[in-house]
């Protein structure tokens, strides 16, 4: 039996979406159900004269984007998750102006909006200059993100595991999220939500099937 188990884990190696478990900053999120990515590069032809055919290639910027879909249970996949994780005990959260954590900050007119920022760095009643830092810091609190741009930079970590013991690892590092949209529908059994976002870099899929090597992971933030 042991000559036939080590007969198939000495072949290639593959991995299903059911092999696969993804981490954000070391938070596994499980209604995460497909990522993609693509890197892409400026190279631009470089020509001179009395030639059709160019002579050379310039390099240029890279850019890495990619997408995640989330299944949606009872909440939000990845806000509630994610960035109770980032606002927990030791974290600075997402820092914003503390009129915008108002209910009607969206509705205030420019008098409105004027008159409550002076005031706040001005609560002593004193002619407060509005270069003193000091005071204009207090326009800012720490609060729970509403958006999921507003999530702050994270790394993504790609596990795979596979019955025979074999395993692999991805690592996509400093993710901000751009976009994000969800839809509802009578003919969905299930409701998804997507985002699409760029990366610094990637860490190509490496094997960690006996190399004898200890694989590390160094988070970028």
């Amino acid at each position: 039996m042991a000559n036939s188990v080590e007969k198939y884990t000495k072949t290639y190696t593959t991995y299903s979406g059911c092999d696969i478990v993804p981490t954000f900053n070391g938070v596994t999120i499980g209604e995460l159900q497909a990522i993609t990515y693509s890197v892409s590069r400026e190279k631009a032809p470089v020509y001179t004269m009395g030639s059709a055919e160019p002579r050379s290639f310039s390099r240029g910027k890279r850019g890495i984007a990619g997408n995640l879909v989330f299944t949606i249970f009872d909440r939000d996949a990845l806000l509630d998750e994610f960035s109770d994780y980032l606002n927990s005990e030791g974290s600075t959260g997402v820092q914003k102006f503390v009129a915008n954590t108002g209910s009607d900050a969206r509705f205030k007119s420019i008098e409105d909006w004027n008159e409550e920022m002076t005031g706040l760095i001005r609560s002593d009643g004193s002619d407060t200059s509005p270069n003193d830092l000091n005071n204009v810091s207090k326009l800012i609190t720490h609060s729970k993100a509403k958006y999921a741009d507003e999530i702050l930079p994270f790394d993504i970590t790609i596990t795979f595991a596979n019955e025979y013991g074999q395993r692999a690892v991805l690592v996509i590092y400093g993710v901000e999220l751009l976009n994000e949209g969800s839809g509802f529908s009578i003919d969905s059994v299930t409701t998804e939500k997507a985002y699409t976002f760029v990366a610094r870099s990637i860490d190509s899929m490496k094997s960690l099937n006996g190399d004898g090597q200890d694989h590390k992971v160094t988070a970028t933030f």
